[in-house]
């Protein structure tokens, strides 16, 4: 009797096995075509937001322009709107497949802690590029320079979480925000004047007034040279091979490096005419 009990169970199961089986198969060509018309769908959903977002931020940049605001405030927003209506439209297409935005909401809160220790330097680059755009340290096409990591050149863009350097080598160098925003920045385009100092080492056995004088003749003559400014020729240091004399003078920053690079070369001319050498680093060694 239990066997026969057992060999019924068996059967029965085995039956139903079947059947579900069977009405899962008979269901799977309808449930083929409803996912792939959902991830159509979401493709075209996806398709139109993407040029939906390029509208709203032209017109944006736009609107930015027509209000003269500043090419960096313009990056900055740019990247953001960008950022917020593509999470928008992830979250759009997402609940079209089934899930619950607000289900994702109280996942990311209760998993909060988590996040913001994973993000944490993103959160820091974002903070970073708001604090650069309300205080305006720089600006789009400033020439600054960074003292904690010695990085120098013109500012092309303010992103949200980072800015492009251009260096004089046409490098790009690409600098997290929140670097920047705790760092010691040389902004050399808030002026429009430059002040230059060239060192120029000079023999001991050399005469100095006759070395200064070739050298502001030199100053003198330089069309670049401001007039307005003070233009100084002085000894800054007794090195142990060298007078080290320290050239001082001032310039239009758009002409600055042109004539920083013009003088020095006229320098070295100059003191050659007047019989002045410029030593090399040597060592006396005396044999008893």
């Amino acid at each position: 009797m239990d066997e026969q009990l057992k060999g019924l169970e068996q059967l029965t199961t085995e039956e139903i096995d079947v059947g579900l089986i069977q009405q899962y198969l008979q269901q799977l060509p309808d449930r083929a075509l409803r996912f792939g018309a959902r991830v159509l769908l979401a493709l075209v959903v996806f398709l139109i937001g993407v040029h939906v977002i390029k509208l709203v931020r032209r017109i944006v940049r736009r609107s930015l322009k027509k209000g003269n605001a500043d090419i960096g405030v313009t990056q900055f927003l740019d990247s953001f709107i960008k950022a917020v209506l593509y999470i928008l439209l992830l979250f759009m297409i997402a609940s079209g497949f089934g899930l619950d935005a607000t289900s994702v909401v109280a996942l990311l809160g209760s998993a909060g802690v988590a996040i913001g220790l994973a993000i944490q330097g993103s959160l820091s680059n974002f903070a970073g590029g708001v604090l650069i755009l309300l205080l305006k340290p720089f600006r789009v096409d400033d020439y600054i320079k960074v003292d904690n990591d010695d990085h120098e050149g013109t500012v092309k863009e303010i992103q949200l979480f980072y800015t492009k350097l251009s260096t004089p080598n046409n490098h790009v160098v690409i600098i997290p925000n929140g670097t920047l925003s705790n760092s010691s920045i040389l902004n050399m385009s808030t002026l429009t004047e430059r002040r230059m100092d060239i060192k120029v080492g000079i023999s001991y056995d050399a005469d100095i007034r006759h070395a200064r004088e070739a050298i502001m003749k030199v100053l003198e003559e330089d069309p670049a040279v401001l007039s307005s400014k003070d233009r100084r020729v002085f000894v800054e240091e007794l090195a142990d091979s060298s007078v080290n004399l320290n050239v001082r003078c001032w310039a239009d920053n758009d002409e600055y490096w042109e004539c920083k690079w013009r003088i020095t070369e006229k320098i070295k001319y100059a003191l050659d005419d007047a019989g002045i050498s410029i030593p090399y680093p040597q060592m006396d060694v005396h044999l008893s």
